[in-house]
């Protein structure tokens, strides 16, 4: 299932405070750069229309959350969805999240670190491109904090084993720890608009959460 067209952005929403790009972004990237204050810090690779940030945000405002997108229409719809809310505790950059991961976020500063639905790369020759790689999880370890967690989603059968087997043989974290899934309480209450639309369509969805030891190094 492709992306669908966004709807247009209101030209008198300011977007200050809330889009980034890469050449804007902090280094090093930590909570307190990006929002002035030290707290519990969630990043979120290929946000899409940011309809979990906004639901993220909304019920957690103790927390601030990062969502990177590489599509600059995208970066830029969610970053608008979020200035009409007023949500003080999210920003939404236009970049390229392994380059963010890996130049900008130093060890052991984010909380958790969400990856959900993202592109499959089908054939055979483009499956290097793929976000779950061995780089990107070396640096989702190191950027974690002791008892960090990783949540990974995926409607691929086969992308969701890779990544699996990938975790297992070059990670060190504890897992996989299942996600069961819940009923939708209204029809935006899902973590994606991915997830609405492989379960209004009744496809499956493999989950899946894996935790960095709480002791580093064990």
């Amino acid at each position: 299932m492709g992306r669908r067209s966004l709807p247009k952005i209101d030209p008198n929403v300011d977007l200050a405070g809330y889009f980034l790009e890469w050449e804007s972004l902090p280094r090093p990237c930590t909570s307190q750069s990006l929002f002035g204050r030290d707290a519990p810090w969630e990043i979120e690779v290929g946000s899409g229309k940011g309809l979990f940030l906004a639901g993220a945000s909304a019920a957690r405002p103790g927390v601030d959350f990062l969502g990177i997108e590489l599509a600059y229409k995208y970066a830029r719809f969610a970053a608008y969805r979020l200035a009409k809310r007023g949500a003080g505790n999210v920003k939404v950059a236009c970049a390229d999240g392994l380059r963010v991961f890996h130049e900008c976020v130093p060890d052991d500063v984010v909380t958790a670190v969400h990856v959900y639905f993202p592109d499959p790369w089908w054939k055979k020759r483009h499956k290097k491109r793929r976000v779950m790689n061995e780089a990107f999880l070396a640096d989702v370890y190191r950027v974690l904090m002791p008892g960090g967690v990783l949540h990974f989603w995926t409607d691929v059968q086969e992308y969701y084993e890779t990544t699996l087997e990938l975790i297992a043989a070059i990670a060190r974290f504890e897992g996989p720890l299942s996600v069961e899934e819940r009923a939708a309480e209204h029809d935006l209450d899902y973590r994606t608009h991915f997830e609405r639309r492989t379960r209004l369509h009744e496809l499956p969805v493999y989950r899946a959460e894996f935790r960095k030891p709480r002791v580093s190094g064990i």
